[in-house]
């Protein structure tokens, strides 16, 4: 008798939940009035940024990965706390790296940080075009070659012409990766000129959905996002209700082939 050949058992799928967020080095804004009432201390320490850190850190164990944007690396305004490293030991969770930027003499450093439940393989630093240095773009690899997961973590310019730059930059990495996510506070809405560049450069694509995440007392405004490419499939994204900054907490929850996955060894940075 002949046997008909068997069928591979599929690959399961893998499920993750991803969170970005803009913590403003940990100071809590409410209203407009705030970031000019507000100035002085928001380059001094103070028990107020360690609270909103610490609340913050109680939601980070629902995610496996963490993008912060505006994290304070070091500095007098922090308490010469590095605040990803802060929120990761917290949190309980086992890694995270971070990116300095813009330091401002030893008042105020901003940095990109990275928290995760997964192991990356690498961690790489890309600063950014622009006029004024100082963006920059943090990239985790899970796992080699095609296999892998890139996660891209970014906080862009204020302006029109340097975020094209930006964005142009940031296609050019990532359409290396055929399963990449994109994400951070990228200062504009989804739709437009310089994300549609973006979007015809690389694999990522517009997401159905876009929920507003700034600022955080009255939401209008989508500028924090999660962009997967076409091989991932983005099952839900939604916005927390608990603000820790001036922008909303912007989680996604995507899905991806089984065969993608993290190294075991841990990494040291």
């Amino acid at each position: 008798m002949n046997r008909a050949p068997s069928t591979p058992p599929a690959v399961p799928e893998r499920r993750l939940r991803l969170l970005s967020c803009n913590i403003l080095a940990g100071a809590s804004v409410q209203r407009y009035s705030e970031y000019v009432t507000r100035s002085i201390t928001a380059v001094l320490p103070g028990r107020s940024k360690l609270d909103n850190l610490d609340r913050l850190a109680e939601v980070l164990p629902q995610f496996d990965v963490i993008g912060l944007q505006e994290a304070d690396a070091g500095s007098l305004r922090s308490g010469f706390l590095n605040q990803t490293r802060y929120l990761a030991e917290a949190a309980g969770m086992p890694f995270w790296s971070h990116q300095p930027n813009r330091p401002m003499a030893r008042l105020a450093h901003s940095a990109n940080g990275l928290i995760s439940r997964l192991e990356p393989t690498s961690v790489l630093d890309y600063p950014l075009p622009s006029r004024i240095p100082g963006r920059g773009a943090l990239l985790a690899r899970f796992g080699e070659g095609p296999d892998a997961l890139a996660v891209m973590i970014a906080h862009l310019s204020l302006s029109a012409p340097a975020r094209a730059k930006q964005l142009a930059f940031i296609a050019e990495v990532l359409q290396d990766y055929p399963h990449a996510v994109l994400m951070g506070d990228l200062n504009t809405d989804v739709r437009s000129a310089e994300m549609k560049h973006l979007f015809a450069k690389c694999g990522l694509v517009r997401p159905p959905h876009a929920p507003a995440t700034f600022p955080s007392w009255k939401p209008s405004r989508a500028l924090d996002h999660i962009l997967t490419s076409e091989a991932i499939q983005l099952d839900k994204v939604w916005v927390l209700p608990q603000a820790f900054s001036d922008h909303l907490p912007l989680a996604a929850e995507i899905r991806l082939p089984g065969n993608i996955a993290p190294r075991t060894h841990r990494l040291r940075r």
